[in-house]
């Protein structure tokens, strides 16, 4: 659902070229903990490969879906203990908002630092380039957190 709204609304977004919303890392954010490494890396792969499809990027967005994936697995298993964990997803509702917002920046960021690296491929605009990473970031993010406080479910404890 989140990839057809990146593809068909959000694709010609922009501002000034600086700031573009990739609202589809959410889909990869909320994958359920239990789910397998393998299972995971292919759901990124086939994310990345078809916004690739659709951005017409030669494996941009596969590369950055992957780092993600990547940089998600090393983050869950650093700050939550699987041990009489009994969450479906990582979602605002049931891990706070200190973790989510901890987990998003640095999955987001990550997320964007390759992708732009790799869509620029080339070192005399670093700084205009870590410039859009960093307000692509900022925009996502506020759109990701927007995203989640509308579906915001408190769990009951």
């Amino acid at each position: 659902m989140l990839v057809l709204i990146q593809i068909l609304l959000l694709r010609n977004l922009s501002f000034y070229n600086i700031a573009t919303p990739f609202v589809y890392i959410l889909f990869l954010l909320l994958l359920p903990f239990g789910m397998p490494n393998l299972l995971l890396y292919l759901v990124a792969f086939i994310t990345g490969l078809t916004l690739d499809a659709f951005y017409d990027t030669l494996g941009v967005h596969t590369a950055a879906c992957v780092m993600l994936a990547f940089v998600r697995i090393l983050f869950i298993s650093v700050t939550v203990n699987r041990d009489g964990f009994d969450e479906p997803e990582p979602t605002l509702g049931n891990m706070g908002f200190k973790w989510f917002i901890l987990y998003a920046v640095l999955c987001t960021f990550s997320h964007h630092l390759v992708l732009f690296f790799l869509e620029t491929f080339r070192l005399t605009e670093f700084s205009y380039t870590l410039l859009r990473c960093f307000f692509s970031g900022i925009f996502t993010l506020f759109t990701v957190v927007l995203i989640e406080f509308i579906f915001y479910n408190r769990k009951m404890r």
